[in-house]
């Protein structure tokens, strides 16, 4: 491989003390409490994971740039923040708000949204149930799309260091399906993207780059509003990518292997799925790499840990070896795509309650960001 490929990492912002968290967990929660709670759940389960340079607040811009700087020197090229809107306001907006943009000399590191568009249920931490509080639904309409657009156009397009792709900047949506049964059908998510181009065009950006986070299903099907391939041709997404390899859909629930499923697996899964995705969707693919997957620190420790309902799901880790033998084969993929293509996608920086980041811990230290320095770092 021998151009380069852009390399974006997804960015989850719940590190910091954020006070719409604080009715429902108390002063001064962050999502760190629950790391600190996590416990072994069966034998050889490597928890509790701890963070090499602790239980750091993101929102301190002095933090925010150990971060920018490590990522960058393991090739990295962009965090994609995943940016929530609820009730006509930002939430989680701490980290890349006061943290990113608050770094008094930047890093050289990009960064971009992803519109988090889904519902924010309680699993901080979460029962066998899988019946959760709602805390904050997810219920943007047409009507008040336009006042999202305006705001991360002055809050954060206009930024020297927003993630551009063919000189357009990056706007990622994470649940087409809900975002378009929002507003109001197909018609009406065509015209609520034509609004963001125009209203980008009038700040002075120009267009902009709106990518669909993509699932296997080309056609319509009872899971889908309509057809994926239409997501490009009648509503107007310019590339799709996906924010996880979908490890558990490779199994029914009750037939899936528990308390591990084995990672390359879950990504040799995958990867046909991507091939098909970059050989018939009508606009660009970029492929996806998880880190890994351990959602036990969201359950309730003192209950049995069993196969179930998210968060009760199968570890499901790589180790450093088995992480970057699927990078190659995903760079793999776009390497011989123009400039615009070669983008490789990597989940997740900091997913800690799910056992999916590149941040050091105390055990790899910094093992898995020399397996992204290798494909990101020498091309």
């Amino acid at each position: 491989m021998g151009k380069k490929i852009t390399t974006a990492v997804y960015y989850f912002p719940n590190w910091h003390v954020e006070k719409r968290n604080e009715p429902h967990h108390g002063r001064g929660w962050t999502e760190w409490e629950l790391m600190k709670r996590a416990t072994s759940r069966f034998p050889g389960h490597g928890q509790p994971k701890v963070p090499l340079w602790g239980y750091e607040d993101e929102s301190l811009p002095e933090v925010m740039r150990k971060k920018c700087e490590c990522a960058k020197k393991y090739g990295i090229d962009a965090f994609i923040f995943d940016w929530y809107w609820y009730a006509g306001a930002p939430y989680l907006e701490g980290a890349l708000k006061r943290g990113f943009l608050g770094m008094k000399k930047r890093t050289g590191l990009k960064f971009a949204l992803m519109w988090a568009n889904h519902n924010w249920m309680n699993f901080h931490p979460g029962i066998k149930s899988g019946k959760y509080e709602i805390h904050f639904p997810w219920d943007t309409t047409f009507g008040e799309v336009g006042t999202v657009w305006d705001y991360i156009i002055e809050n954060y397009f206009k930024d020297e260091d927003y993630w551009q792709v063919d000189g357009k900047p990056y706007f990622s949506i994470y649940a087409v399906n809900r975002f378009i049964m929002q507003m109001g059908g197909v018609e009406k998510t065509a015209e609520a993207l034509a609004l963001l181009r125009k209203k980008a065009a009038a700040a002075g950006i120009g267009d902009v780059h709106v990518n669909a986070i993509w699932f296997d299903n080309l056609e319509a099907d009872p899971t889908t509003v309509c057809s994926q391939r239409e997501w490009h041709t009648r509503i107007g997404f310019s590339s799709y990518t996906s924010y996880n390899v979908p490890m558990f859909t490779m199994y029914p629930m009750e037939k899936r292997p528990f308390p591990r499923m084995d990672h390359r697996a879950a990504f040799d899964f995958y990867y046909p799925l991507a091939q098909r995705a970059l050989k018939n969707l009508p606009a660009p693919y970029y492929p996806v790499v998880t880190m890994g997957w351990d959602s036990s620190p969201r359950t309730i420790q003192s209950d049995t840990y069993e196969n179930g309902c998210y968060p009760w799901l199968p570890v499901v880790e790589a180790g450093p070896e088995i992480f970057g033998s699927e990078l190659r084969d995903a760079a793999a993929l776009v390497d011989g795509r123009p400039e615009s293509e070669r983008i490789l996608f990597i989940n997740a920086w900091n997913e800690w309650t799910e056992g999916s980041y590149l941040e050091p811990d105390t055990v790899h230290k910094f093992s898995y960001l020399e397996e992204v320095a290798k494909v990101a770092g020498n091309n």
